[in-house]
């Protein structure tokens, strides 16, 4: 039996989330993916039906829900429907950037940004990662000096998420030359002076997620808009990485789960030989294969949530679920495609879409060398 169990309010949540991948996002993504980037409009029709901003309390516009299954419900089916860019926009917005705004905010800070996160008027960026950094936190070089109610803040950043779309986002900046201890965390609007976006970035996959490079040069940032105090960074930002993790791995699995499901119907429609290749032999062993590492893998997913809502969840657990689940979606898109032959390489297909936009998920919140190396410092290396 599973660690994890949904009640009847989750599954009704459920149902709310299907109809609205299907009446909202799937007609509009073919046109999202051609520009480039996703309508505002996603994310106010998902702020009035109440699928953001979770934990947000209720005298500020949110349900005040600490229940991390509802978060799971909204990445799962976003991605089993294929909209993974979608999903990885409101994966930032309610798992990622969110708690840094609802668990490290003032009072006042709280009721000048949250309002906005609930109703999808305010889309959240985290900016992390510099050019030359990548997953190296310690080596953050963007600064920013006090001066007297302000912070000076100059540097860059890159693969910003929601960088386009973006109307508040938390940067990780220098303020101590500390590698650790001096690094601290501000939050800012992108109509601060000295605040530019650059290009949307061209990717391989993704096509409907907007990714941007943002550059800061002299940017004067109110002292108002530090989260907490100063030097706290880089445990702030190692303290939300579990629940960053455990979110990949749910976007990980639904993914997977939806690229077997249409690979499933695909096989025994197409003929080859005078047969559905369903009836093939090696067809059937490479999806009874998938099937089962899918379904240790949803065993596995679903126990480390349980352990989430509970706050048990070791970073090092996370780091386990983060790449078993997204090399094997990564594995299971690309077997599905050989399964598809020659059609499987066409856009049109939607196994195509999976297989380049699993291709990141072993890259983006830390790369798979990273998480073995987490791993491996838990066993005592």
């Amino acid at each position: 039996m599973s660690a994890l169990s949904y009640t009847s309010e989750h599954h009704q949540f459920r149902e709310l989330v299907r109809d609205f991948v299907q009446q909202t996002v799937l007609p509009a993504h073919e046109s999202w993916e051609r520009a480039g980037c996703w309508d505002r409009s996603l994310f106010t029709e998902a702020g009035k039906l109440g699928l953001l901003g979770f934990p947000v309390s209720e005298d500020l516009g949110g349900p005040g829900v600490h229940d991390f299954r509802y978060h799971a419900i909204v990445i799962e089916e976003l991605q089993r429907a294929g909209a993974a860019a979608e999903a990885i926009a409101f994966s930032l917005q309610n798992d990622v950037v969110l708690p840094y705004l609802t668990d490290m905010t003032t009072p006042e800070q709280k009721q000048r940004w949250l309002p906005g996160v609930v109703t999808g008027e305010t889309v959240l960026g985290i900016a992390m990662t510099e050019p030359g950094t990548g997953s190296d936190l310690a080596g953050i070089r963007t600064t920013a000096v006090r001066d007297g109610d302000h912070y000076v803040v100059n540097g860059a950043k890159t693969f910003i998420s929601n960088g386009q779309n973006g109307d508040l986002f938390v940067i990780a900046v220098r303020t101590a030359p500390e590698k650790h201890k001096g690094l601290s965390l501000l939050v800012v609007e992108p109509d601060t002076p000295g605040f530019s976006r650059g290009r949307n970035l061209e990717k391989i996959g993704l096509h409907a997620q907007d990714t941007s490079e943002l550059t800061f040069t002299d940017m004067r940032v109110p002292v108002d808009n530090l989260l907490e105090e100063e030097g706290k960074g880089f445990y702030q930002l190692m303290s939300n990485l579990p629940q960053e993790r455990l979110s990949l791995g749910v976007g990980a699995v639904g993914a997977a789960e939806g690229v077997l499901a249409e690979t499933l119907e695909y096989v025994r429609q197409r003929q080859a030989f005078g047969a559905p290749i369903a009836d093939f032999q090696n067809t059937q062993f490479v999806l009874a294969e998938l099937a089962t590492e899918l379904d240790v893998a949803r065993t596995y997913l679903d126990d480390c949530i349980a352990e989430h809502l509970t706050g048990e969840l070791t970073t090092a657990r996370a780091a386990r679920l983060k790449w078993w689940t997204t090399e094997l979606q990564v594995r299971v898109a690309d077997r599905c495609l050989q399964l598809h032959g020659g059609y499987g390489y066409m856009r049109e297909y939607p196994v195509s879409r999976a297989f380049v936009d699993a291709r990141i998920q072993t890259i983006y919140g830390g790369t798979t060398e990273i998480m073995k190396t987490i791993i491996a410092k838990d066993l005592g290396f």
